[in-house]
């Protein structure tokens, strides 16, 4: 079964020109340009073993004859998978409709004509989202208009704590798409229609 979520864009390379398209079939639809992390992979990992055993405890406890301690297990496993999915989608993710951050909970989306400025930013990072924090680096939104973004990615996030090059590839991808998009805005790029 494919899992268009943890695919990744890896055709960064291609956009050496600033006149080139982005390299993608389908730009409509939402897609994230960078493939998710070992630590956000692992953590989900262990998430949906805790749900298996749920799941298996819950076949005990029903074969006991307890139903409503089963259904109980049952919808607390089905909690815990729905959680190990959103952590698996959680980051930066593109289209051309604008970009869009999913954090755990909530999910805020900026049309690309809301997008002034993508770059990265040495600056105090969270250390795997924990309160502690270590210098590093982030990518940074500067809206058009509005309150600003919390930094998109962080070189100390789950998808790039020890892998400085992936949190690169990932920055100009990003800031690819926002350019591209921008361009395409202002009318000085070619157009697909």
């Amino acid at each position: 079964m494919p899992l268009p979520f943890l695919t990744a864009d890896r055709d960064v390379d291609d956009l050496a020109d600033d006149a080139a398209p982005l390299p993608y079939e389908d730009q409509d639809r939402w897609r994230r340009p960078y493939r998710p992390g070992p630590w956000r992979v692992g953590g989900a990992a262990l998430l949906l073993l805790l749900a298996s055993y749920i799941l298996f405890s819950s076949l005990i406890i029903a074969m006991a004859g307890a139903l409503p301690g089963a259904g109980v297990c049952v919808a607390i496993a089905t909690l815990v998978i729905v959680l190990a999915v959103r952590l698996v989608r959680v980051g930066v993710w593109v289209s051309a409709y604008g970009l869009r951050q999913i954090a755990l909970f909530t999910t805020t989306t900026v049309r690309w004509s809301g997008v002034g400025a993508v770059h990265t930013a040495q600056q105090p990072v969270k250390w795997l989202g924990l309160p502690r924090t270590v210098q590093g680096q982030a990518l940074l939104v500067g809206p058009a208009g509005g309150a600003p973004l919390r930094p998109l990615v962080t070189d100390h996030n789950a998808d790039f704590l020890g892998r400085p090059e992936a949190f690169d590839m990932a920055c100009d991808a990003v800031e690819d798409w926002a350019h591209a998009h921008r361009r395409d805005r202002l009318g000085d790029g070619p157009s697909d229609a």
